[in-house]
This record gives C-alpha cells, sequence and structure tokens, in this order.
C-alpha cells in the first residue's frame, strides 16, 4: 500500500470514528489527491480552525478558487459548522476531511467528478 493510500484509510477511519459516517472513498480519495503533498507535512496535514488567517487561506484557496464559490459571509458560516462537525475540540482536523465535508456541505461532489 502506498502512503497516500495509507493517509486515505487514515481520513476514512478518522471520520467512521469522529463523525460517524462511512465516506465515499472515491471522493475522498479524489480530494485527498487535490491537496497536492501538503498532505505528507504535519503541519499543513492538518486544519487549524483556531487560526483566522488559516480559515481565510481554506476560504480563499478550496472555497473560492477551487469550488468556484463566491465570498460571502455563508462561507465563513459553512466553515464553522464543518468545524463544529468535526469537533472544536478535536485537534488533528485533517485538510481532506474538512474539504470533504465542505464539498458535501455545498454540494460541490462534481467538481471531484
Amino acid at each position: 500500500m502506498s502512503r497516500r493510500d495509507e493517509l486515505i484509510a487514515k481520513y476514512a477511519s478518522d471520520m467512521e470514528a469522529k463523525l460517524g459516517m462511512k465516506p465515499d472513498m472515491d471522493l475522498l480519495t479524489k480530494v485527498t489527491i487535490g491537496c497536492g503533498p501538503s498532505i505528507y507535512r504535519p503541519d499543513s496535514e492538518t486544519v487549524a480552525s483556531g487560526d483566522p488567517e488559516e480559515m481565510a487561506r481554506v476560504r480563499q484557496n478550496f472555497l473560492v478558487k477551487k469550488l468556484g464559490l463566491t465570498d460571502g459571509p455563508e462561507l465563513d458560516a459553512a466553515l464553522d459548522a464543518v468545524i463544529e462537525r468535526y469537533g472544536r475540540s478535536n485537534r488533528s482536523k485533517y485538510r481532506p476531511v474538512v474539504y470533504y465535508l465542505l464539498c458535501e456541505h455545498f454540494g460541490k461532489q462534481s467538481v471531484y467528478g
């Protein structure tokens, strides 16, 4: 099993344990691949939800640029909802899982189709 496959399995397990959901493995794989090399670095593999600059980067680089959404207060509300769902006190909010949940929230799975 490749390192990427191991990480995808880890993210799927995390989603089952912390969110009580069985992810669409095809979508999770595509989202993980879309994250590029950031998944291999511990500091960029996770999303620092308490850092306003990090959340602004997720909003701008993922929601606006990747998903093609219009920047506005609904993006912040969605980020807040996803972080709440994943667990604010959870220190390891994996980037691919957060992005997966945001895709699901906005019904933008087709971006990875």
